[in-house]
Parts: C-alpha cells; sequence; structure tokens
C-alpha cells in the first residue's frame, strides 16, 4: 500500500499543475496534475503535504483544506491512498520542480490537458465544493473501470 497527497493550489480562477515531464518510467509520465507526494514515516497527511509543496515549489502552505480520501486500484501498481486538499494561501517564490513543469492553468482550460479520468472527477467535486469525501478509482491499465463516491458507484 502507498500512502500519498496531492494538493491543487488555487489563485483565482487557476490551479497550480504540474506536467510530469521530467523523470523516465513514471507512471504519471506526460500527464497533469496537482502538487504532491509519499508520506515519510511519522508523517500525518497535513505534514505530507506540507513538506511535499515546499520540496516541489519552493512555497510554504499557509492557508489549506483537507478535501477528501481517495483509493486508487490498479491492476498494474499497488492501492493507493491520496489524501486531496486545496490551499488558497502560502509565502514564499516557487522554484523549478525535478518532477516537471509547474504552470498556472485556468480551471477552464483543465479539460484539455492530458490527464487521469479519476482526476477529472475529483476536480468536479472541488470545483462545486463538496464537501469532504470518500472516492474509490479501480483503474484497468489507464482505463479507469470503477468509480465509488462515498459508498455509491458513479461509473
Amino acid at each position: 500500500m502507498i500512502y500519498s497527497t496531492l494538493c491543487y493550489l488555487e489563485r483565482g480562477g487557476e490551479y497550480l499543475m504540474l506536467h510530469r515531464i521530467k523523470k523516465e518510467n513514471d507512471l504519471n509520465r506526460d500527464k497533469w496534475i496537482g502538487v504532491g507526494g509519499k508520506f515519510e514515516e511519522g508523517e500525518s497527511p497535513e505534514d505530507c503535504i506540507l513538506r511535499e509543496i515546499r520540496e516541489e515549489t519552493g512555497l510554504t502552505l499557509t492557508e489549506y483544506r483537507y478535501r477528501g480520501l481517495v483509493t486508487f486500484v490498479s491492476d498494474q501498481a499497488p492501492t493507493e491512498y491520496m489524501h486531496l486538499f486545496t490551499a488558497t494561501g502560502w509565502t514564499g517564490t516557487p522554484c523549478p520542480c525535478d518532477e516537471g513543469e509547474l504552470a498556472w492553468i485556468d480551471k477552464g482550460a483543465l479539460a484539455a490537458l492530458p490527464m487521469w479520468e479519476g482526476d477529472r472527477i475529483f476536480l468536479r467535486l472541488l470545483d462545486s465544493d463538496a464537501p469532504f469525501f470518500s472516492l474509490k478509482l479501480r483503474y484497468e491499465g489507464e482505463h479507469l473501470a470503477l468509480a465509488v463516491l462515498n459508498g455509491k458507484q458513479i461509473a
């Protein structure tokens, strides 16, 4: 099992997105995702997201919100439990990321970007300000085979 975090920094009508283009053999290669990563020993979800944002962007979060838990089940990788956050406040100056290129993307333009199908589901939930949620996504290869929101199948 893998425990991870992901955060979407919001600035007006934009999200800070990471285009994963720098690492070979990257499960997320060429996709656009939020910023985050795997837990280190002893970290809480909040500890992990604060560290990951600092490491990958150079920013220190000052206002953030824990939005949901996303369970990824795949026929190609171990089950992953991803703690999802949004942030509206930070300090610091962005720095280059060794995992890809960071860019502020208008929320309306996200649909045209290459990303995981399940990411589109939780981005819609974030955009609609849904209450804390549990989302299970089951993938067969890169195809989303099942989506279950708060115990009810939605795809």
